[in-house]
């Protein structure tokens, strides 16, 4: 049976993002790929450009001038074969230049009078073969996004295929009996707020929103949910406290659950949890009050989608923070801040149960026991 070991907020936001490895490759079309991090190198399957092209449009030539004009070249018609000295075609930007071709006379640097072109040939104004990528080229290594200048680069180069990480899917099991996930609430009902606010949580962090769903305040009812969701990540919003109604610790111990976070030393938020399902799967415990489980959303959920969708751990900005908050030495405190014309201020009003302060906030700043109005503190940038 769990018992709640309330983690420091430091150690919690660490320990999300070392608790899992990334999801196994998959082989994903270039198309589809947009944001995802490669498991493997983009290579080139054929050189870049694929042949000798014009980079000007106007007349490849060969030998002195003039040039005798022997016909004419479009991006992707009739090939002219070889210019022999003192001939030339006229041809159009990307279309494949003749064999003999010594450059390309802009048209603006020429003048032509019947089957005759005459000018100064400056510079060749032709892309070679090969000269951006060759065949076998590491175009893009492993562990980089795909980008959409890689995306463009991959398709270039013949690519159509890549290994990526996949987005892991999150499932969200919204609980208490209370809430509804539609319309305007009834007497005694409130309306639920995490929808949205995990789209974008999960968004950012490389993931896929699944599944969505109320869940009865029945522990049978929340064990069936679970069992039944394929999603690499559960989030339950509302049962991880310690209150009548409050089952997802019973639930979990039942299955053989590992605890990874059990409750974090900080406010708001304390309640939040991490475990994992002997059958590989994980679980997100978030507040149920709308502040506090974007609190924990940003400190549990969020490094560990990123990691599972194969991001690099990147260190969290911090600046000075200046304004009023209670801070305790024993746990953090989490306040909404916004960038102003001096630097960085907290956001008066915050309240675990509403986001009216973080609606106006850049970010939310972690405050710990030693803060003081001015000290630098991390920053938890909001999507």
């Amino acid at each position: 049976m769990s018992t709640t070991r309330t983690t420091a907020w430091s150690d919690a936001h660490a320990t999300a993002w070392g608790a899992a490895g990334p999801l196994a490759p998959a082989l994903t079309a270039i198309r589809c790929a947009a944001g995802q991090i490669l498991a493997a190198p983009i290579v080139a399957a054929t050189p870049a450009p694929a042949f000798d092209a014009a980079a000007m449009d106007g007349y490849a030539v060969s030998g002195p001038p003039p040039w005798r004009v022997a016909g004419q070249v479009r991006a992707g018609g009739p090939q002219f074969a070889r210019l022999f000295p003192g001939s030339a075609v006229e041809i159009a930007t990307g279309a494949r230049v003749p064999a003999g071709c010594e450059g390309v006379v802009p048209y603006e640097d020429c003048r032509r009078v019947g089957d005759t072109v005459a000018g100064a040939l400056a510079g060749a104004h032709i892309r070679r073969a090969g000269e951006d990528a060759a065949r076998g080229d590491v175009l893009v290594p492993s562990g980089r996004p795909v980008t959409a200048a890689a995306a463009g680069l991959a398709a270039q180069t013949g690519v159509e295929r890549v290994w990526v990480h996949p987005r892991p899917v999150v499932d969200v099991l919204v609980t208490g009996d209370e809430v509804v996930l539609r319309g305007v609430p009834g007497p005694g009902q409130v309306r639920d707020a995490f929808e949205p606010l995990l789209a974008a949580v999960v968004a950012r962090a490389g993931g896929e929103l699944g599944a969505y769903r109320s869940v009865r305040d029945d522990p049978a009812a929340l064990g069936a949910a679970l069992s039944t969701s394929a999603a690499d990540v559960v989030v339950v919003t509302g049962s991880s406290s310690a209150g009548a109604a409050d089952h997802l610790r019973a639930v979990l111990d039942a299955r053989a659950s590992t605890w990874h976070v059990d409750g974090v030393a900080c406010r708001p938020g304390h309640p939040q949890a991490l475990a994992s399902t002997p059958d590989g799967r994980w679980v997100a415990g978030l507040p149920g009050n709308p502040y506090a489980g974007l609190v924990a959303a940003l400190t549990l959920l969020e490094p560990l989608l990123s990691t599972l969708a194969g991001r690099p751990r990147r260190p969290l900005p911090s600046a000075p923070v200046h304004g009023t908050a209670s801070v305790h030495a024993a746990r953090s405190r989490i306040v909404p801040v916004a960038t102003t014309g001096d630097g960085v201020r907290i956001v008066p009003g915050a309240r675990s149960a509403s986001l009216r302060a973080a609606a106006t906030a850049d970010a939310l700043a972690v405050l710990d026991g030693g803060w003081t109005t001015g000290a630098a503190a991390p920053l938890l940038m909001l999507p």
